[in-house]
């Protein structure tokens, strides 16, 4: 058994729900309080274990290599300015032993091509995937952590899943599957954003995948499918025909940060959560509500 060491990323997306922010400036580089998105996502691959990134890039994103780089001009300024604290901050957003690739996706095909481009770093090893917008706070135990936890156990592709209202399923991957646990379960048909009265359950795949190398020939072969793009969802339709797929409803809270109402609560959370914000956020926070009390 191979263990998971690889993660691919794909950021190549416009993010055009949150224009103009995004016009220059990918949506995986928004701020949540301090931190991007792309750092939360990446601060989890690496705490399950990862030490190759895979960022599948496309133009305009050169902010995400500059992020992960070192900055020399910014860390000699800090140290002459004896500011230890940020220069750590700065010297240490990654360790050392985890590398960094970057591959440019040419044209946006949709997540299954870029996961595809994956394919030549990734080889013939289980792998990764995480979507930065999905921002997973799964407390002392990270939602990647936990799937590795059900890998090292099962050694099949595992979805991280999680239930999500029905008048929303016609915007997620929805699976069909038979329980084996608790929170686990055998995934027997997956379809993309299904018309809301022919959804097969409430169960919505959401932007954490472990996969097996077959994933890459079924991509090969995938033709365009919903919004006429290359659908990872098409393509672990045709696996399940191929090996078992399970569905693992993790320990956490998802943030849609790909919504500009879910980005916003992430802030609002992440902020109460701050060591140096809370007390006053909360206090803020508090004073609010008084100034504007909810009417029946």
């Amino acid at each position: 058994m191979k263990a998971i060491r690889k993660a691919v990323f794909p950021v190549a997306g416009l993010g055009t729900r949150f224009l103009p922010a995004t016009k220059a400036n990918p949506k995986e580089m928004l701020p949540i309080v301090d931190k991007p998105l792309i750092q939360f996502a990446a601060e989890e691959a690496v705490a399950a274990g990862i030490d190759v990134l895979i960022f599948i890039i496309g133009r305009n994103k050169s902010s995400i290599p500059d992020h992960f780089d070192k900055a020399f001009e910014l860390e000699a300024k800090l140290e002459a300015g004896r500011k230890q604290e940020m220069l750590n901050i700065v010297r240490n957003i990654l360790p050392p032993h985890v590398d960094c690739v970057y591959i440019r996706q040419a044209e946006a095909l949709g997540l299954g091509h870029a996961v595809l481009c994956a394919q030549s770093v990734v080889g013939d090893e289980p792998f990764a995937v995480l979507l930065a917008d999905d921002l997973i706070d799964g407390g002392d135990r990270s939602c990647l952590s936990q799937m590795v936890d059900i890998y090292a156990q099962h050694h099949c592709s595992i979805l991280g899943i999680e239930q999500v209202p029905p008048n929303t399923v016609n915007r997620y991957g929805i699976i069909s599957s038979a329980p084996i646990a608790s929170n686990l379960s055998k995934v027997n048909a997956i379809v993309e954003k299904p018309p809301i009265d022919k959804a097969p359950s409430n169960l919505a795949v959401v932007g954490r995948y472990i996969l097996t190398p077959r994933i890459f020939k079924l991509l090969e072969k995938t033709e365009r499918g919903a919004g006429n793009e290359i659908q990872l969802t098409d393509a672990i339709a045709k696996l399940l025909q191929d090996e078992t797929v399970l569905g693992y409803e993790f320990d956490g809270k998802r943030f849609d940060c790909g919504s500009k109402s879910g980005y916003l609560q992430a802030t609002v959370e992440f902020a109460l959560q701050h060591p140096e914000l809370k007390q006053e956020f909360e206090a803020y926070l508090s004073d609010l509500v008084r100034k504007f009390p909810q009417t029946n």
